[in-house]
C-alpha cells in the first residue's frame, strides 16, 4: 500500500447542495465531498483536506465561476474576521438553508416521527442586531493575501477588531462593523486611535503581555450603554486617562466598566469588573407581546442573556405558546440562566421554578424576578440532576411543563432520563444547535413525542439557527 495521496486536488467541481454547519456539498465519482466557503452553484477546484473512503472535506482553490445566487456582501470583511459567513447569500436563501438543516439534523439523527416543520421565523432586522459585541486589541494585524509580499505593509500594527478566522493570535482591524449600531463603531475606533497616539501596547497573544486587552459593549433596546475595557497589566494612571477621555468623547455612556486581566486566557468568570462610571449594570426589556407587557432584566458585565433582544422576544413566544399554559402549571425552567424565560412565561403559570449550574446567574435570576415583582418564583443552583429528588418534588410539585434551553452541546444522558422519570405531560425544548437536539428527542422518544417544531433565525448572515421543539407525553394504549 502506498501511502495516502497528499495535496489531492479536484477540478471543476460544481457544488449542488447546501449540507450543515456553513458547508456545502458535492458529489465526485460517488463520494461526498464537503466544501467550506463555497455556496450551490459554485463550480471550484477543491483541495482535500480530509480524503475518507465514502466522504471527502476541502476547501476552494479556485473559482471557475460563481452561483446565480451570490449577493455582493456589504461589509468590506467579509471573508476575512468570520463574523458574518453567509452575507453573499440573500437571506430569503440563508433562511431556506437553515431550515433545512433543522429538518435534515431531526430527520437523520432523531429518527423519530415528526410533525410538520413551521416555517422559519426570520429575523425582520439583519443589521445591527446584536446587543452586545466584544472586541480584541492586538499587536499582530491579519494581512489579506494581496498585502502578503506586499514590503510596504507590516504584520505587526496595534489593531483593535476581531480575531482572524482560524488565527489566535492575529486580529482583524475592523473599521466598520454592521452587527452593532453606533456609537459601537466610533467608540472603538476611539480607543484605538487613543492608546496609539498615547504609545499603549496592545496584548500580544503569544508572550501575554501588553496593556489594552479587550472590550465589551452592550448597547440595550431601552438606550442604557455599557463598556467594560479589559486590561493586561495593572497602571492606574494610564488606565484612568484612556477611562476619563471615554467618558468625555462618549457621553452616552450609563456605564463604564474596567477589568484587570493578568492571566493566560480571556475567561471571565473569575475576574471582578469595576464600575469607573455609574450603577455598574444595564437595563434591558423584554415585551410579551407588541405593545404588551413588558419585563425587565438587569445585566451585569458578566451575565448570560439573548444576543439580538428582538428576536430574544420572538424565541420565547414561541417558548410560551408550545408551554400551552393555563395558569395552573408549575413549570421547571431547566438551563434557566438569568431567568429569562421563566420570567417571560410566567403569566401563564401558577409557579416557576428554576434550576441553573451557574451560582452566579441564579442570583441575577433572583433578583430580575425580584424587579418584575414575581410571587411565585424560585431558582436554585446546582445540577438538575441532584436537585430534583423526591424531596424537592415533595416541597415544590412535580412539574406540568418542562422547559429545557440546553448550551450547544445539549444535555447530558443523565438529564435525559431525569426528564423521563419526572414525566411532566408537556417539554419544551429551546436549543441553539438542532444536531445535539435531535440525538436528545431521540433518547426522548422512550416517553415523549414531538408535536411542534418551529426554527428561529436569532443571528442572520451566520450559519447559526435556533429551534423549539414541543413533546408531548405519549399516551398509553
Amino acid at each position: 500500500m502506498s501511502r495516502k495521496k497528499k495535496n489531492i486536488v479536484l477540478p471543476q467541481v460544481l457544488v449542488e447542495d447546501y449540507a450543515a454547519e456553513g458547508k456545502s456539498l458535492a458529489k465526485v465519482d460517488g463520494k461526498v465531498v464537503f466544501i467550506e466557503g463555497v455556496v450551490p452553484g459554485d463550480v471550484v477546484d477543491v483541495r482535500l483536506g480530509k480524503n475518507k473512503k465514502d466522504w471527502a472535506e476541502g476547501f476552494p482553490l479556485k473559482f471557475h465561476s460563481y452561483s446565480p445566487e451570490r449577493v455582493e456582501p456589504f461589509c468590506q470583511h467579509f471573508g476575512v474576521c468570520g463574523g458574518c459567513q453567509w452575507q453573499m447569500l440573500p437571506y430569503t436563501k440563508q433562511l431556506q438553508y437553515k431550515e433545512k438543516q433543522v429538518r435534515d439534523n431531526l430527520q437523520r439523527i432523531g429518527k423519530v416521527a415528526l410533525p410538520v416543520i413551521q416555517p422559519i421565523l426570520g429575523a425582520k432586522e439583519t443589521r445591527y442586531y446584536r446587543n452586545k459585541i466584544e472586541y480584541t486589541f492586538g499587536n499582530k494585524r491579519y494581512l489579506r493575501k494581496e498585502e502578503l509580499n506586499d514590503p510596504a505593509v507590516n504584520g505587526m500594527q496595534d489593531v483593535a477588531g476581531f480575531h482572524a478566522r482560524g488565527m489566535f493570535d492575529k486580529i482583524v482591524d475592523i473599521e466598520t462593523c454592521h452587527l452593532q449600531e453606533e456609537p459601537t463603531n466610533q467608540i472603538r475606533l476611539a480607543i484605538r486611535e487613543f492608546a496609539r497616539k498615547n504609545d499603549y501596547s496592545f496584548y500580544d497573544i503569544r508572550n501575554h503581555q501588553g496593556f489594552m486587552r479587550t472590550m465589551l459593549v452592550r448597547l440595550c433596546t431601552t438606550g442604557e450603554l455599557m463598556i467594560n475595557i479589559v486590561f493586561g497589566e495593572d497602571n492606574r494612571e494610564k488606565r484612568e486617562a484612556l477611562l476619563n477621555y471615554v467618558l468625555d468623547k462618549f457621553p452616552s455612556i450609563t456605564t463604564l466598566l474596567y477589568t484587570i486581566n493578568t492571566k493566560k486566557n480571556d475567561s471571565m468568570f473569575d475576574l471582578e469588573p469595576v464600575a469607573y462610571h455609574g450603577k455598574g449594570y444595564v437595563m434591558e426589556k423584554l415585551a410579551i407581546a407588541d405593545g404588551g407587557k413588558e419585563f425587565f432584566f438587569k445585566i451585569g458585565p458578566k451575565s448570560f442573556f439573548q444576543t439580538n433582544t428582538r428576536q430574544g422576544e420572538q424565541l420565547y413566544r414561541i417558548t410560551s405558546e408550545f408551554a400551552e399554559l393555563t395558569g395552573k402549571e408549575t413549570v421547571y425552567d431547566l438551563y434557566c440562566g438569568t431567568g429569562s424565560i421563566g420570567i417571560f412565561v410566567s403569566p401563564g403559570a401558577k409557579k416557576i421554578i428554576g434550576v441553573e449550574v451557574i451560582p452566579a446567574a441564579i442570583e441575577d435570576a433572583k433578583v430580575n424576578a425580584s424587579i418584575n415583582q414575581l410571587q411565585d418564583a424560585e431558582f436554585y443552583a446546582g445540577d438538575v440532576i441532584d436537585i430534583c429528588d423526591d424531596a424537592f418534588f415533595e416541597k415544590h410539585g412535580k412539574p406540568d411543563v418542562i422547559i429545557t434551553d440546553p448550551p450547544r452541546a445539549g444535555m447530558h444522558e443523565k438529564l435525559v432520563r431525569k426528564i423521563l422519570d419526572m414525566a411532566a405531560p408537556t417539554v419544551v425544548y429551546v436549543s441553539c444547535n438542532p444536531a445535539t437536539q435531535a440525538r436528545d428527542l431521540n433518547w426522548l422518544d422512550e416517553k415523549y413525542e414531538v408535536t411542534k417544531i418551529q426554527p428561529v433565525d436569532m443571528f442572520p448572515h451566520t450559519l447559526h439557527i435556533e429551534n423549539v421543539v414541543q413533546l408531548k407525553l405519549k399516551t398509553k394504549d
